[in-house]
């Protein structure tokens, strides 16, 4: 299942020690650095060895080095080997915001910096992490060791409504109602300018971006059908100051499919991208736009899912769990609504 807005290292002078550190002398020089340490170090890849580098891992004569395509020097390396990482993720005693818990899933408002998972860069202190030590064993092992219970994701940086199911029966039914795009899904955006119209469909195929392998992006052919209902809840600032077009805007956005990345995307081919979006927000808000920003400590995308509503896989309850934007998001909007 794709998911809606998905999905952010240790060094040398980090306080946890390296599991091991490995040493050897280079005394031929003029070399690539990282083909040189895969010499000196054979039990170890130039890939494994480039991301070390990256990770300020390497040393030598005690100097940390990043760059993997400079030259080679004579000299002693050292390079410091992370300690490897538990095969399943750990309980950790994470405060949840807990919107409702039955038998079958729990409902969570997730805070914005959450991994739903532990992936490369995020080990631990995700969703996953904290739902181990709330609810036990009785998370769902469908989704897999590394995710149980996880049937949908929010990106790393958005905050909202989250479902998380408790059991394989719970879990199956979620996702199909996932499948189906049988899910209520709106999400609140503070965008650069307003998309115009005011109130539209954004109807695309979402892919991976061919000039950016770590981007989505609108495509022409191929990727796969996305489809985005917004409407233009609020604008901010005098048109006449900003060429004829406001600032800034709330927008709701429901998803009708659930691609990664989305509501990001599908905003920024309107050319409204999210207020803080430092992947998908291409130009630059007005000045009186990011004075706001700073000044409301907005430090990542802001957006929201506010609303999910679903029919209670087991139950047949039908369910509809809706939230207000965090701090960060309603201290920016106060501050917009006085532009």
């Amino acid at each position: 299942m794709s998911d809606p807005d998905l999905t952010d290292d240790d060094d040398l002078s980090s306080p946890s020690a390296p599991a091991e550190v490995m040493e050897a002398r280079i005394d031929a020089p003029g070399v690539r650095l990282d083909k040189a340490l895969a010499e000196a170090f054979p039990t170890l890849s130039r890939a494994r060895l480039q991301a070390l580098l990256a990770e300020g891992a390497v040393r030598r004569d005690g100097v940390v080095l990043t760059g993997g395509s400079a030259k080679a020097l004579a000299g002693l390396y050292a390079v410091a080997l992370p300690p490897v990482a538990p095969a399943t993720p750990q309980p950790q005693a994470i405060p949840l915001t807990v919107l409702h818990e039955d038998a079958y899933l729990i409902v969570i408002d997730k805070p914005a910096g959450m991994a739903a998972h532990p992936a490369p860069g995020t080990p631990d202190g995700t969703l996953v992490n904290a739902l181990l030590a709330h609810c036990g064993d009785s998370l769902s092992g469908i989704g897999g060791v590394a995710r149980p219970g996880i049937v949908h994701r929010l990106d790393k940086d958005t905050s909202g409504v989250m479902v998380a199911a408790k059991t394989d029966r719970a879990h199956a039914g979620l996702s199909a109602l996932f499948a189906t795009h049988d899910i209520e899904r709106t999400y609140i955006a503070l965008t650069r300018g307003a998309p115009s119209p005011a109130t539209g469909r954004i109807h695309t195929r979402i892919g991976r971006s061919t000039g950016d392998r770590k981007k989505m992006a609108v495509l022409k052919a191929g990727g796969r059908e996305a489809v985005t209902d917004y409407v233009v809840q609020q604008t901010f600032g005098d048109p006449a100051k900003a060429g004829g077009a406001p600032m800034a805007a709330r927008v709701a956005c429901t998803l009708h499919t659930g691609r990664t990345h989305q509501i990001r995307v599908h905003l920024s081919s309107k050319g409204s991208p999210i207020l803080g979006d430092a992947t998908y927000g291409s130009g630059s808000p007005a000045v009186p736009v990011r004075a706001a920003i700073a000044e409301a400590g907005l430090t990542r995308q802001a957006l929201h899912a506010a609303v999910l509503g679903f029919v209670h896989p087991v139950t047949g309850q039908r369910m509809r769990f809706e939230t207000a934007p965090p701090t960060d998001m309603m201290r920016l909007e106060t501050l917009l609504s006085e532009l």
